[in-house]
């Protein structure tokens, strides 16, 4: 991989980079060497911490110690950081609540290198694009910072300007990340389904799209574009002419953090009303779009004065295919009637169980399982605790969680967490059921219909409560007319 590419491309290429660091492998043994030195430290501590019996007093301290760390080690090692940030059933409290600081809390870079990246990505002095610009970044992130600033015609915007060098960084430390996944991936306690390597991948792929400014802006207007019919979703608007590979012009959005309470408060917003639009927003994204924003954190959501709920940075985006939302549809379906065969069927279509899997010893494992979780009404159904039983399956059978859908889980588990934050009463079943059937009960496609006979008859039998409960609650919500004309 000659140098030049590494300004040019913009594609996640780990052959090209592997050889390219073979080729060079001074660069590579002095960032190894490095990384080894910041987390040597950490691993003796916790080991002494071990052998003192205090690993509980001195946990904190450690926590803040990692945080520091990966922060030191720069932007990939601080999207690992986050990625695991949304990973309660992996990592320890403490350090959780540590590795969440790295969402907001990361330092800035120099400004001043900052507008020289703007003109020239942009090729014109900053005078000759904007009228104002704040001299220090409004908020820094671990790929970029944003500045407030207003164009020469008037409008307020957002500038997000990449960190330089980020391409080399980054290609570097995902080369180190894959090279150390063959020699630590058969050593680990982890029941991934496939290697080490192939996750690595799967986030180098992600953090390439990311820093690509361009594909962001076009995730942004795609995203709008879905919810032009959506008044209580508000997506800012990108300005392509003050927009390139490394920044991104993009309207300025007045908003409140979800994760601060006394200024909702103070705005007198209803926080029942934003977790409605906010898990009604996010079926829609995987149920009817397929296309959903994979980076819901308190960081990227805002709320609105007058209600509605902003996305910002579209940088982490995914695509789901028509076959998969259907099929997802029907495992909740097959869930909801305890037919754990067709569920384990569905495990397969959706790629957590292999084609050549032999699913029957897997069916009795469900039953026992999930079998006490969804009672005789649809309503009983719980998000959180299916996920929790079901984690208990990974281990003793040859369950995979694919990429997309771990990004799924961790949409679907931070919007949870977000709308606790702003109700700590909050069971997303109450949001989002309303949601399914309406859906079902108004559906016009022969699928759609197919599934609500397939929940309201089980075993030949026309299941009453069901009707009732789903009616009952799709009457509750205001926006659902049972009898449309």
């Amino acid at each position: 991989m000659p140098q030049y590419q590494f300004t040019q491309a913009r594609r996640y290429d780990p052959q090209a980079i592997a050889q390219y660091y073979r080729n060079r492998p001074w660069k590579a043994i002095w960032r190894a060497i490095t990384v080894i030195w910041f987390f040597a430290g950490f691993v003796l501590g916790m080991l002494w911490d071990s052998w003192q019996h205090e690993v509980a007093a001195h946990q904190p301290e450690r926590a803040a110690h990692l945080r520091q760390i990966l922060t030191r080690l720069g932007p990939t090692f601080i999207k690992v950081g986050q990625a695991l940030s949304t990973r309660p059933d992996l990592i320890r409290k403490d350090f959780l609540e540590e590795l969440i600081k790295l969402q907001d809390q990361l330092p800035p870079f120099d400004s001043v290198r900052a507008f020289e990246i703007i003109e020239a990505q942009l090729d014109r002095k900053i005078s000759e694009t904007y009228s104002e610009i704040s001299p220090e970044p409004v908020a820094a992130a671990s790929l970029g910072q944003v500045y407030r600033a207003r164009l020469l015609t008037g409008e307020a915007v957002a500038v997000k300007v990449q960190r330089p060098n980020l391409l080399p960084v980054l290609s570097l430390d995902l080369y180190l990340m894959r090279w150390a996944a063959g020699w630590l991936g058969p050593l680990l306690p982890l029941n991934l389904g496939h290697d080490l390597g192939l996750i690595v991948d799967e986030f180098g792929i992600k953090l390439f799209e990311e820093i690509d400014y361009i594909n962001e802006g076009r995730n942004a207007e795609k995203f709008a574009t879905n919810f032009a019919d959506d008044p209580t979703v508000k997506v800012p608007s990108i300005y392509w002419r003050y927009t390139s590979n490394c920044v991104l012009t993009l309207e300025w959005i007045d908003g409140i953090k979800l994760t601060d309470m006394a200024s909702v408060k103070a705005a007198g917003l209803d926080t029942d009303s934003l977790i409605e639009v906010g898990v009604r927003s996010g079926l829609r994204q995987l149920l009817e779009h397929g296309f959903f924003h994979a980076d819901p954190h308190p960081g990227n959501l805002f709320a609105l004065a007058d209600g509605r709920m902003a996305y910002i940075d579209f940088g982490m985006m995914d695509q789901m295919e028509e076959t998969t939302k259907e099929t997802l549809v029907d495992s909740v379906v097959h869930l909801i009637n305890k037919d754990y065969l067709e569920l384990a069927k569905d495990f397969v279509k959706l790629g957590f169980l292999t084609p050549d899997t032999d699913i029957m010893p897997i069916v009795p494992a469900l039953e026992s399982v999930l079998g006490d979780i969804v009672g005789e009404k649809v309503s009983d159904f719980n998000f959180k605790t299916i996920t929790d039983q079901f984690s208990e399956l990974m281990y003793d059978y040859p369950f995979r969680v694919p990429a997309k859908f771990a990004l799924i889980i961790r949409s679907l588990v931070t919007e949870e967490g977000l709308a606790l934050t702003l109700n700590p009463n909050f069971k997303i079943v109450e949001v989002a059921y309303p949601y399914v059937a309406r859906r079902l009960l108004n559906g016009e496609s022969p699928a759609l219909r197919r599934r609500l006979i397939e929940v309201l008859f089980k075993d030949g039998k026309f299941q009453w409560n069901r009707l009732e409960d789903m009616i009952a609650i799709a009457r509750s919500d205001r926006s659902f007319d049972l009898l449309p004309t």
